[in-house]
């Protein structure tokens, strides 16, 4: 990777619900594509490795972070950074919905979703437990990378808590069916907006990745996208399976920061402030307050 220039790419396609082995084959295919393309970052969807309803067999279909399957995707991935998702079962069979950024042979960083949607056709409740950090990943000198996790970035609190610890990328894959909210929400008019609105608040690029086909009563529409840091479209895929690719300038980062200060302007001090006033406010017990 270079110090100012990163080729990314987005991978969408149809996972086999549940069946881990076959979804790593053609993980090391789309791997394979990847570093022909000469990509230094490469984004699958979100739980690449089981579906989306892939908790239908969570207890087949997890993998512990050691698991030699998530470590022959490392080794595939040599030099580019591979981030893809599974269901991690943590100590004390504790089950989530997590991403991880797969690089040089090793696993470099671990996501556990915290944004579990229990609406419309979304039970992620019934299955995971919640993931209870933000943190970011470097990827080089430059790029940091905030990866989260498809709601995750419906709760603004978490992206901009992703921007105040360094990241100077945002990193989303998500598994967003037409039908997943309900009849009037629109779900791609939604995401486009959304990851727009991030990139250009914060001024940095973001990628979004959504999967293809159909599962059980879900449409999943495709949709992936990279944009720019002023929230300009570079890329943005079709309905069926595809690899799109941009070439992502850390000059530009600087220039729209630069114009658009909004992580320098951000108040934490005030924002803590704020906060604990609220949970005084609202009585929370103190052993909700300390996640310690």
């Amino acid at each position: 990777m270079t110090s100012s220039k990163l080729k990314v790419g987005a991978a969408q396609f149809e996972s086999v619900i549940g069946d881990v082995d076959a979804n790593i084959e053609l993980h090391l295919d789309w791997i394979a594509k990847g570093r022909e393309a000469g990509l230094d970052l490469l984004v699958l969807p979100e739980v690449s490795l089981t579906g989306h309803y892939g908790p239908e067999r969570l207890l087949d279909a997890a993998m512990k972070r050691d698991d030699a399957r998530l470590k022959r995707l490392a080794d595939a991935a040599g030099s580019m950074a591979v981030v893809a998702g599974f269901i991690e079962e943590a100590p004390a069979a504790q089950f989530y919905n997590a991403a991880a950024v797969l690089r040089g042979g090793r696993m470099i960083h671990l996501h556990r979703k915290v944004n579990l949607p229990t609406y419309g056709k979304l039970e992620e409740g019934k299955h995971y437990a919640s993931g209870r950090f933000v943190e970011t990943c470097a990827l080089d000198e430059d790029w940091r990378a905030g990866l989260l996790i498809c709601a995750d970035v419906w709760n603004p609190a978490l992206t901009h808590l992703s921007f105040l610890h360094g990241a100077t990328m945002l990193i989303c894959p998500v598994s967003s069916g037409v039908e997943a909210v309900g009849p009037d929400f629109d779900n791609p008019g939604g995401w486009a907006l959304t990851m727009r609105f991030y990139a250009m608040m914060y001024g940095a690029p973001a990628i979004m990745v959504n999967r293809t086909g159909t599962e059980r009563d879900l449409t999943f529409w495709g949709g992936s996208r990279i944009i720019d840091p002023f929230g300009r479209e570079l890329a943005v895929a079709g309905k069926g399976e595809e690899l799109i690719t941009a070439e992502l300038d850390y000059g530009i980062v600087r220039h729209a920061r630069h114009l658009l200060p909004t992580v320098r302007d951000s108040n934490v001090s005030l924002v803590m402030r704020e906060t604990a006033r609220l949970i005084d406010r609202l009585g929370v017990p103190d052993f909700v307050r300390d996640d310690n």
